[in-house]
């Protein structure tokens, strides 16, 4: 059985009980079958620490009872979800409380004021009625789920880190080892990483995270570039050769992150 602490990966679909509408799904096709496939989105099941990813409790507590392949289906009540709704937070606002943001809202639009996100119910005679409840709030949620994997060793772990921080470079370009006994964790990553907008955030903040997971005090990042060169042949003869040079890809040699 799955025990606190055991990192899985599930794959799971939440519709809401009212309307039978799916409201959230790991799945691609189903995301197309229901109308709210988004390309932006990378479709897949995602890595779930028992115990510390924030979780519906209902769902927590049914995969405390299941194990590796297994399926939960889950019944999840608003007061365990996102709340009943308040109608408190239905506020009406003037108009002009936007025109510093420079964009007058329409209804539908998501927009935030003071640090929170509201829906734009309404606009009319110079006012907007603004929702601050959750869109689901009030609503019964179904889960249903299945434990596609149990991860096992530190190194599967740490690559399913890796990748919620790369969710589009592809798990085989990824190679990670973790030392436990030097404190040290080595990822290896694709060329195609060094194009991502702001890497060097994003290997701080993964950075970060391997360290806190696995107690480790130095996280290296190595990109291996290889470059082929074909030689013209020389004069008199001779055949083509192809020269493999690797290069490995760092700042100032291997890229650390001191935790």
């Amino acid at each position: 059985m799955v025990q606190k602490g055991d990192y899985i990966l599930l794959e799971y679909t939440v519709t809401s009980k009212d309307d039978g509408k799916v409201v959230e799904t790991t799945v691609e096709d189903t995301a197309k079958q229901a109308n709210i496939y988004n390309p932006d989105e990378v479709y897949g099941p995602r890595l779930i620490i028992v115990g510390e990813t924030k979780l519906f409790e209902p769902l927590e507590q049914a995969l405390l009872a299941t194990d590796e392949g297994g399926e939960v289906n889950v019944e999840v009540p608003p007061d365990k979800a996102f709340g009943e709704r308040d109608q408190g937070k239905v506020k009406t606002l003037s108009i002009r409380e936007f025109y510093k943001y420079g964009k007058i809202p329409k209804p539908g639009d998501v927009v935030e004021m003071d640090g929170q996100q509201a829906r734009v119910i309404s606009i009319s005679s110079g006012r907007a009625i603004l929702d601050f409840n959750h869109p689901l709030a009030g609503k019964t949620l179904l889960i249903k789920g299945r434990i596609v994997k149990k991860l096992v060793t530190d190194e599967e772990k740490a690559k399913q880190i890796v990748k919620i921080y790369l969710p589009r470079v592809e798990g085989g370009d990824v190679e990670v080892s973790v030392d436990k006994a030097a404190k040290s964790v080595t990822v290896k990553l694709p060329p195609s990483t060094l194009f991502i907008d702001k890497i060097g955030n994003v290997k701080l903040r993964i950075a970060e995270d391997l360290a806190e997971k696995f107690g480790a005090e130095k996280v290296q990042f190595i990109e291996e570039i290889t470059i082929k060169r074909e030689e013209q042949k020389e004069e008199g003869g001779g055949q083509p050769q192809q020269e493999q040079a690797q290069a490995q890809q760092q700042e100032g040699g291997v890229q650390s992150a001191q935790a």
